[in-house]
C-alpha cells in the first residue's frame, strides 16, 4: 500500500467517524442547534481539517510534504471563505420559505450531502480537463477575474431573491408543489397524488445553487493546486470545507447583515488568483517564466488577509454607522 492509498483510506475513515460523531453526539433530529453547540461543532471541523493538514505534511505523499500541506490549507481556507458567502444565501432561502428552526439541521445535511456529490463530479471533470488541455487554466483564470470584478462591484441592494432564481422557476415548472405546511415532510400525498413541499424545494435549491458556487470555487482551487494528479488535496480541502457548512450556518445566521464588505474581500481573492493563473501568458512577452511563478504561501497570505480585512472593515463600518445614528438622534 503506497502513501496515496493510505491517505485516501485515512481520509475516508476520518470523514465517516467525524460524521457519526457530529450527527450522533453533537446533533439531535428536529432539534435547533444552539450558538454554543454551533461554535463547538465549527471548532471541531476546523481542528479536524488542520489535523489532516498535519497528516499530509507528515506523510509527504507528493514528495514535498510542506508544499502539499500549504496547498491543502490554502485551498481549504479559500473554500471556507467562499462557503461564508454561500451561507448568507442559505439564510435568505430559509427565511423566504419560512423553514422552522427545528428543520434546519436535517435540511442542511441533505443539501450538504448533495453538495459533496456535486463537488466530487466537478473535481473529477476539472482534473480531466486540466490534464488533457493545459490551456483550460487560462480559461479558468479569465472566468475568475470576471467573477472577482463582478463580486467586488456588486451593489448592496442586489440581494438574492429566491422567487426570481432560476432553480426555483425550474422546480415550480416541472414538479407538482404545494404551499401546505410541511410539518417536517418533503412530500405530501393528497387524493392519490404526491406533492412536493417547501422543504423539498429548499433542499433542491441548496443543491442546485451549490453547483453555481462550485463553478466559481473549483477553478479557484485549481489555481492553488494546479497539478491534476493531486486529487487527494483537492478532494479533501473541498469536502472538509463543505462538511463544516452546517455548523457554520448556525454560527453565522444571525450575522447575515453584519459583514457588508465580505463579498468585496472574496472578490479581491478571486481576482488575485485569476490574475495569478494568467501570469504564465506573459512569457510570450519575453518575461522569464521563473519570475512569473508565485509561491503557494503568497496565495495563503492573500486569502487570509483579504477575508480578515473585509470582516474587520465590515464590523468597523457597521459600528461607525450605529455611532453616527446615535449622534444624530441626540442632536
Amino acid at each position: 500500500m503506497d502513501k496515496i492509498q493510505l491517505t485516501y483510506i485515512v481520509f475516508t475513515c476520518v470523514i465517516f467517524l467525524a460524521l457519526l460523531f457530529d450527527l450522533g453526539l453533537l446533533s439531535k433530529k428536529n432539534k435547533e442547534i444552539s450558538l454554543e453547540k454551533a461554535l463547538l461543532q465549527t471548532a471541531f471541523w476546523v481542528l479536524l481539517s488542520f489535523a489532516f493538514c498535519g497528516f499530509i505534511w507528515y506523510e509527504n505523499i507528493g514528495g514535498n510534504g510542506q508544499e502539499d500541506a500549504i496547498q491543502y490549507i490554502s485551498a481549504y481556507l479559500l473554500e471556507w471563505s467562499l462557503s461564508i458567502d454561500n451561507i448568507f444565501v442559505f439564510v435568505i432561502i430559509f427565511t423566504y420559505f419560512k423553514v422552522k428552526p427545528e428543520n434546519y439541521s436535517r435540511i442542511l445535511l441533505l443539501g450538504i450531502l448533495m453538495a459533496i456529490v456535486f463537488r466530487i463530479v466537478f473535481i473529477a471533470l476539472g482534473s480531466e480537463l486540466v490534464a488533457r488541455f493545459g490551456w483550460i487554466m487560462f480559461v479558468f483564470g479569465v472566468f475568475l477575474v470576471f467573477t472577482g470584478v463582478k463580486m467586488f462591484s456588486k451593489a448592496d441592494e442586489e440581494e438574492f431573491n429566491p422567487s426570481d432564481n432560476w432553480a426555483y422557476r425550474i422546480i415550480k415548472r416541472f414538479l407538482r408543489t404545494t404551499d401546505e405546511e410541511p410539518n417536517g415532510r418533503l412530500t405530501i400525498t393528497r387524493q392519490g397524488k404526491t406533492y412536493f413541499t417547501s422543504l423539498f424545494i429548499v433542499v433542491i435549491m441548496l443543491g442546485l445553487i451549490d453547483i453555481v458556487f462550485a463553478i466559481d470555487s473549483i477553478p479557484a482551487v485549481f489555481s492553488i493546486i494546479p497539478d491534476p494528479s493531486k486529487k487527494m488535496l483537492i478532494y479533501s480541502s473541498n469536502i472538509f470545507a463543505v462538511l463544516g457548512l452546517r455548523s457554520l450556518f448556525f454560527l453565522l445566521r444571525g450575522a447575515a447583515g453584519k459583514f457588508d464588505f465580505l463579498q468585496q474581500g472574496i472578490g479581491v481573492v478571486l481576482l488575485f488568483i485569476g490574475v495569478k493563473m494568467l501570469l504564465p501568458l506573459l512569457k510570450y512577452a519575453g518575461i522569464d517564466e521563473e519570475k512569473l511563478h508565485l509561491p503557494v504561501w503568497v496565495s495563503l497570505v492573500v486569502i487570509v488577509s483579504c477575508i480578515l480585512i473585509s470582516i474587520l472593515y465590515s464590523i468597523y463600518h457597521k459600528r461607525r454607522g450605529i455611532e453616527e445614528d446615535n449622534a444624530n438622534k441626540n442632536l
